[in-house]
């Protein structure tokens, strides 16, 4: 494993350092799709420039990042490629952990594997090899390092790296057990994007599992803990924001940074929802639709949460994959989070229909965003209305690609709740026969 993962690590920063020196790093980094008015590293810049003047980096409409983002720049401006070079390899070596933690978690459950002539045919597909686990972690590595969205994202100096390490880490102390690590680390996500206050509940399920603490209203064991994990992220929260108050000496931050994010002011195409939808708006339905569009993000948490109350890192998965398709300002930076973790998964995909047809549109539209932002832009020969067409279809592509897992786990055994059901009719069956 160590070998074709020093490989890999070779080969992605040599495509990296190769783009950063290459004249396609400006073209890159003015991309829509690639950059948002939140993470373009332009207004890191016009921030930082604000800063040093002594004038509040808030006071325009330019710069929409958290102020301790903005001042670890400030000592680190000089090393920006370095930092946003570090970034996707932390990401990286994070997600080979997870990817081996919940490998071994899968392992101990599909045990049976290795008695494979016990088991009716028809579970035999339900069950991974050996060999087939060992290389999960290589998989997740390469879907992170090698994706094109990781590396244009990479390369534009986008600030979502940054968020997706961040995020990444927190799942990897949930996984690792640390309630107190997690809290603090969901709390310093949310404080960047207030989005990934949806992971609250999967990491709550996770832990209520993992001490064998069941989901039951009437439990104290469950309010006791479940408050102590609020307490430790609402606290967290607290903390920080505070010494974003401290630093900058003003709550100026709050209407630019968390005001922008809700009130989607800016309405710069992207590969999002909103830009075009709230551009032909009347401005007195505004609200209304604001809300409505800003709520989709949360609503679905509780829904999942009940059905995927047994399987909390599967539904972290569909969360991050739920923020990055319904956020006010999407970028590629935030799908390739999520797709790094479908390898994990890999063993649902042969219940899926059309997903083949699923992975064409998701590479053909990523293809014609730059095409059609040029005849409409540049050439004139387009108009909003195809650039927001493929938009629509790259989300109906990510909304297909997330939500038949769900769908198929009902219909067919290879389910996430049929397995062990599956396991344990099948030892039941060869009991019988025997």
């Amino acid at each position: 494993m160590a070998a074709p993962l020093t490989l890999l690590l070779i080969v992605a920063v040599t495509i990296r350092a190769v783009l950063f020196r290459s004249s396609l790093a400006e073209l890159i980094s003015e991309r829509v799709e690639v950059v948002s008015p939140l993470n373009a590293w332009k207004r890191v810049v016009e921030g930082l420039a604000l800063l040093d003047l002594g004038v509040s980096p808030y006071s325009g409409d330019v710069f929409h990042e958290t102020p301790l983002m903005i001042y670890l720049f400030h000592f680190t401006v000089d090393y920006a490629e370095i930092v946003f070079m570090v970034s996707p390899y932390f990401v990286d070596c994070l997600s080979c952990l997870l990817a081996s933690l919940d490998r071994a978690k899968i392992f101990r459950k599909q045990k049976y594997a290795l008695e494979s002539d016990r088991y009716p045919a028809d579970c035999l597909e339900l069950l991974r090899s050996p060999k087939e686990m060992f290389y999960i972690p290589l998989k997740v590595a390469m879907f992170y390092l090698l994706n094109p969205f990781t590396i244009l994202s990479c390369v534009a100096k986008s600030t979502c790296g940054l968020n997706n390490a961040i995020i990444a880490l927190f799942i990897f102390c949930t996984l690792k057990g640390s309630a107190l690590l997690s809290g603090i680390l969901l709390a310093l996500a949310t404080y960047q994007s207030i989005y990934p206050l949806t992971l609250f509940a999967p990491a709550l399920l996770f832990f209520l599992q993992r001490l064998y603490i069941p989901v039951n209203l009437r439990r104290s064991s469950f309010w006791c803990f479940t408050l102590q994990y609020a307490f430790i992220y609402v606290g967290s929260l607290v903390v920080i924001t505070g010494l974003s108050f401290f630093l900058l000496g003003s709550w100026d931050f709050i209407p630019s940074v968390y005001g922008f994010i809700f009130s989607v002011p800016d309405l710069t195409p992207n590969i999002g929802l909103f830009w075009y939808f709230f551009a032909e708006m009347f401005e007195h339905f505004r609200l209304f639709f604001i809300c409505v569009f800003q709520i989709n993000v949360f609503f679905y948490t509780i829904p999942l949460s009940i059905k995927l109350k047994e399987h909390p890192v599967f539904l972290i998965f569909m969360q991050i994959a739920i923020i990055s398709i319904f956020k006010s300002y999407p970028t590629v930076g935030d799908v390739a989070l999520y797709m790094a973790f479908l390898p994990a998964w890999s063993h649902l995909y042969r219940f899926l229909r059309n997903i083949f047809l699923v992975s064409c549109v998701l590479l053909a539209c990523s293809a014609l965003f730059p095409v059609l932002w040029h005849l409409w832009i540049y050439a004139g020969s387009a108009n909003s209305n195809f650039y927001y067409a493929i938009t629509l279809l790259f989300n109906f592509g990510q909304t297909f690609l997330i939500i038949r897992p769900l769908t198929r786990r009902r219909k067919h055994p290879g389910g996430f709740d049929n397995e062990v059901s599956c396991f344990k009719s099948s030892v039941w069956k060869s009991s019988l026969k025997s």
